[in-house]
């Protein structure tokens, strides 16, 4: 199968080459060309062009184009002038991680110019190129079956990791929903091993606990994995700043989990944790120590 894929970030890129290693025809586009002309070096089966108007070309109809850029205005951007150079028939698909609503919208706009919108919500970061990647997919049943082929590749395996799951927005809902989750498996861990840590007449080896917890415990995962691989490097983690950035679909999720009345406590707390970890000083906490020395003439600790 062929397709044309617009974003060669390190996700774009990876994606690129686990298609292109499977032999499906890829047209890369980048704002950046030397990224795109580097891939077709590498891989036989790209081709790089300087435009999206040379995607159009290259393709044959139905075109399907994969956006992978950041989402909203690049994204936008990148949509509108798809449908000024694409036809009837062809498929945009954006596998980013745009805010489903704006996914909604943009599918009612592209299916009333005769095109067909696909969103779908990827996970597996920098190892998906060798592990496969998780995809949920949105939009219409018939346009995704169309890209089989395509998920199957990219997926850990042809019947694993990937399915269709709703309508326009639902792929990118899943995929919101889904980094709340990661958001508070990553929260306790780091809460968990930072009390081991903290238990220091024990000694503990915390990578070794780590690597015991891999196998055959109840808390064994991937981000488990990721955690022994990091520890095996430096306990300390002393060249790491504890200054922790967040995506947006955290963001999102406490917000759709109010606007349902869900509570979600965890997930929540994780995200006000990330903002927490970018603090230098805490107002806040200054203002606390303030006012347990007011009322009770507890001990406040100069900042000198």
């Amino acid at each position: 199968m062929e397709l044309g894929i617009i974003g060669l970030g390190r996700m774009g890129m990876n994606i690129a080459r686990r298609l292109a290693h499977a032999n499906h025809r890829i047209v890369a586009y980048n704002r950046s060309p030397e990224k795109a002309y580097a891939l077709a070096e590498e891989e036989s089966n790209v081709v790089a062009v300087k435009s999206i108007e040379e995607i159009a070309r290259q393709l044959s109809p139905p075109r399907p184009v994969w956006v992978m850029v950041p989402a909203g205005d690049a994204t936008e951007q990148m949509i509108d002038a798809l449908l000024n150079i694409l036809s009837s028939g062809d498929i945009i698909i954006d596998g980013g991680n745009s805010n489903y609503r704006d996914t909604m919208r943009r599918a009612n706009r592209i299916a009333s110019q005769g095109l067909h919108f696909v969103d779908v919500g990827v996970s597996g970061g920098i190892w998906g190129l060798t592990e496969g990647y998780s995809m949920m997919v949105g939009g219409e049943k018939k346009v995704a079956e169309q890209l089989r082929p395509i998920f199957e590749t990219l997926a850990p395996g042809a019947d694993k990791g990937w399915g269709y799951v709703g309508p326009n927005g639902a792929g990118h809902f899943v995929k919101m929903v889904h980094n709340g989750i990661e958001y508070g498996l990553m929260q306790a861990y780091a809460e968990g091993f930072e009390i081991l840590k903290s238990k220091e007449n024990f000694h503990l080896d915390l990578q070794q606990v780590a690597e015991i917890w891999r196998c055959g415990s109840v808390v064994r995962s991937w981000l488990l994995d990721l955690i022994a691989n990091a520890l095996s490097e430096e306990q300390d983690l002393s060249d790491i700043k504890g200054w922790v950035a967040d995506s947006g679909e955290g963001r999102w999720t406490v917000a759709e989990a109010i606007n349902q009345d869900v509570p979600a406590p965890v997930i929540t707390l994780s995200l006000l944790m990330r903002f927490v970890s970018r603090q230098d000083e805490s107002y806040a906490a200054k203002l606390l120590a303030a006012m347990r020395n007011q009322f009770g003439g507890h001990e406040v600790k100069s900042v000198s």
